[in-house]
């Protein structure tokens, strides 16, 4: 069982101790560095968590997991031995994770693939750094009532694409003393260098939530648990182990084949003639190929996205576009190749987004048809690469032409955690004239130690009619130690700086911000793990004139108890020059001139392993010209059973002004039904009052096999307008549509 034997190729790019020599399976050096053998299996592994097969007493385990959090360095406080196994087809990773608590105290309360929650739950993860670059990894997370969930990590945690998916296979099983899980990633569903001698990064970690513990293979600082969080220590991909002796197939080129078809009824009373229980019905095909073992082409032809959650409403009492999240799947998988300047955000005003893909596919609330398009991703060499072209139609109702859309994304790896890149777009039809539109950029992120960080980058764009003050660029400083931070950026966006496939907040600006933390673990409090005071200035001119518009200066405190709740309290001061009018609320219109104002607010979080948890926060003060009041309740959750879950949200703003006076109020609950965690129900309900608005939303997704599923959607819209005839809800518009795909993998 021993695999392949250990030849100086291994050697001459293993960074870590000398691989282990048979029968022992890992190694490591006095800096707490891991090297480890994988094992061939003689006879055929069965995935269902019971590690019964002689494989795992004649085979060693790695064992000896080293605390991140809470106290760094130490043993872990359970047990946790695993095997790395592999055969013609895929890779294994099994583990006995020992917990001498009874399971009514193990934090196991979700099972849908992928979801935030199961951050919050007990875990086993794996990371693979498979082209050993030592900077990108993909994870596989399992909860011991079998919910789990993939995802990507790019630039050490620069970018966490929580909804890229692959295929592979887990089961987990109970024993008297903890539990087991196997986990079985099929060599297809990855990618890796062309070299018959594979030197892959490895990461293994356990977490223990009760005690907000996590623990490693190998030893990493406290720092990159980023704000004390259990999850963020995977990221740190320079620091994991190495893992030799994986053989891998030759030769063969993926191709997966995904066809789709799609049935459903609408009613739309808002269109142009409406419509009425209209029926509807087409197919599409998605098609992946690996160009090579580290490059993948993707292909699809009449998009469609009838699965998508809608989106969660909010509420918007500034002068500047809100950003919704990205949902649909096309172009979540492989997001991380179109990054630019990653880790630039700057909160407030924000940094642009220069390809931003909710652009192709809607033009305002409306949906354009995808027509076909395609999309190339992976490495080459030391350079990561991303090339996108998209077609779609036109469509009535927003006026959107026939329109191509152009995406080209290169990032060079550089020093040892450092890249420099360039992006190009292009939009063939402008939104604010004849002619196209383009971008052109170049950035830069250079890391040094482990925590200081600079990044920059310049950008430009082409219109026509808008050519002069086109330009875009930024330089920041960042140091993220554990006990203290210092943030230093500027930013300047000029007037005509126009990404027509990007997305940018507020234009014509130069934004200077500076920013300092102070954050220490205090030993003879018992009750508290960390205190956190921080404070920043946040300054914004005019980029044509230099006139002063924002300046905004907050101090905050936060105090993290070890039970994983958090306390918040916070000051804020404000000055805002309106240089046009600004209608804030139907009725109240602000006019043009400065406005000083300020308020305090408190927050209280409890902790998300908890079977009730969320968070309740309130905040008052001065408002523009007068006052304003406001309470919240975000990130709720109530923990009926591991399978069911509620999840509320309610925020409510009382806002008096001398211009006239408002109340706002959205509220939100989500509820959850896990029948497995490949099949689950789940419901969104929204009311917004600034809309009058009541939506509805439920979704059943099963994937029957693993990358095949079956979606059944139920979207409905309500206007809630008081004044309506008889004070009764009016129907907008409502769809059901059932949805089916088959994974076909060559």
């Amino acid at each position: 069982m021993a695999g392949q034997p250990l030849d100086s190729d291994v050697l001459a790019v293993l960074q870590g101790p000398r691989p282990p020599v048979a029968p022992e399976v890992v190694s490591r050096d006095a800096q707490g560095r891991a090297t480890v053998r994988a094992t061939r299996l003689r006879a055929p592994l069965q995935i269902d968590g019971r590690l019964d097969e002689p494989v795992y007493e004649t085979v060693q385990y790695i064992t000896d997991f080293i605390q991140q959090l809470p106290d760094e360095g130490a043993l872990g406080s359970e047990r946790t031995e695993v095997w790395v196994l592999f055969d013609d087809d895929s890779i294994y990773i099994s583990a006995r994770c020992y917990d001498t608590a009874p399971p009514s105290e193990w934090v196991a309360n979700e099972m849908r693939r992928d979801v935030i929650q199961l951050r919050q739950n007990d875990s086993f993860s794996l990371m693979l750094d498979t082209f050993y670059d030592r900077r990108n990894g993909l994870a596989f997370l399992v909860t011991p009532i079998g919910g789990f969930s993939d995802f990507a990590i790019s630039n050490e945690g620069g970018r966490v694409n929580t909804d890229w998916n692959t295929i592979w296979d887990s089961r987990t099983d109970r024993f008297d003393g903890g539990w087991t899980v196997e986990i079985e990633i099929p060599f297809k569903s990855l990618r890796y260098r062309p070299t018959s001698t594979q030197v892959w990064g490895i990461q293994l970690r356990r977490i223990i939530r009760r005690r907000t513990e996590a623990s490693y293979l190998t030893p990493l600082p406290i720092s990159a648990a980023r704000g004390n969080s259990v999850i963020a220590g995977l990221w740190r991909v320079s620091q994991a182990g190495s893992l030799v002796g994986i053989e891998v197939p030759s030769g063969s080129r993926k191709i997966e084949i995904k066809p789709y078809g799609i049935g459903g009824m609408t009613t739309d009373s808002t269109a142009d003639p409406p419509t009425r229980n209209a029926l509807d019905g087409q197919f599409g095909l998605d098609v992946k190929y690996g160009v090579t073992r580290n490059l993948t082409a993707d292909f699809t032809y009449n998009t469609d996205f009838a699965q998508v959650e809608v989106d969660e409403q909010q509420v918007n009492l500034t002068r500047f576009s809100l950003f919704f999240p990205e949902k649909r799947e096309f172009f979540l998988e492989g997001r991380g190749n179109f990054d630019f300047a990653r880790g630039a955000g700057l909160g407030g005003a924000g940094t642009p987004t220069l390809f931003f893909s909710r652009r192709i596919g809607l033009q305002g609330s409306d949906v354009v048809p995808i027509l076909a398009g395609g999309r190339l991703t992976g490495k080459v060499g030391a350079f990561d690469v991303g090339a996108l072209n998209i077609q779609t139609g036109d469509e009535l109702r927003s006026g959107a032409q026939t329109t191509n859309f152009t995406v080209l994304r290169v990032k060079r790896d550089i020093l040892r955690r450092s890249t420099i890149g360039g992006i190009f777009t292009n939009r063939s039809v402008s939104l604010v004239g004849d002619g196209s539109n383009q971008v052109y950029g170049l950035d830069g992120r250079f890391a040094f130690f482990d925590d200081v960080n600079l990044l920059g980058y310049v950008a430009r764009t082409s219109t026509r009619g808008r050519r002069g003050r086109d330009a875009s660029y930024l330089g920041r400083f960042s140091y993220a130690g554990d006990r203290y931070g210092f943030d230093l950026g500027h930013l300047v966006i000029e007037d005509n700086f126009n990404p027509e496939i990007g997305f940018v907040r507020r234009d014509n600006i130069r934004r200077t911000t500076a920013s300092g933390r102070f954050s220490p673990r205090p030993r003879s409090i018992d009750w508290v793990r960390r205190f956190s005071l921080s404070g920043g200035v946040d300054y914004i001119v005019a980029a044509d004139n230099r006139l002063l518009e924002t300046r905004t200066q907050d101090v905050e405190l936060e105090i993290q108890l070890e039970n994983s709740d958090r306390f918040t309290v916070s000051a804020v001061d404000r000055y805002e020059r309106l240089t046009t009018s600004f209608t804030i609320a139907p009725g109240v219109t602000l006019p043009v001139g400065g406005y000083d104002f300020r308020d305090v607010g408190a927050a209280y979080s409890f902790g998300q392993q908890r079977p009730l948890s969320g968070s309740i926060s309130v905040r008052t003060g001065s408002f523009w010209s007068g006052d304003s009041t406001s309470v919240g309740l975000s990130r709720g959750r109530i923990e009926v059973t591991p399978q069911l879950s509620v999840e509320p949200s309610l925020s409510f703003n009382w806002v008096h002004l001398p211009e006239g006076a408002f109340t706002t109020s959205l509220s939100r609950v989500r509820v959850n039904y896990s029948v497995t965690p490949r099949m689950f129900f789940s419901g969104l309900l929204q009311h917004n009052s600034s809309g009058n608005t009541f939506s509805t939303n439920i979704r059943l997704r099963w994937e029957y096999s693993p990358g095949s599923e079956l979606f059944v959607v139920y979207t409905e819209d309500r206007d809630t307008d008081p004044f309506l005839p008889d004070r009764r809800t009016e129907l907008r518009n409502r769809g059901f549509v059932v949805k089916m795909n088959r994974l076909f993998r060559f």
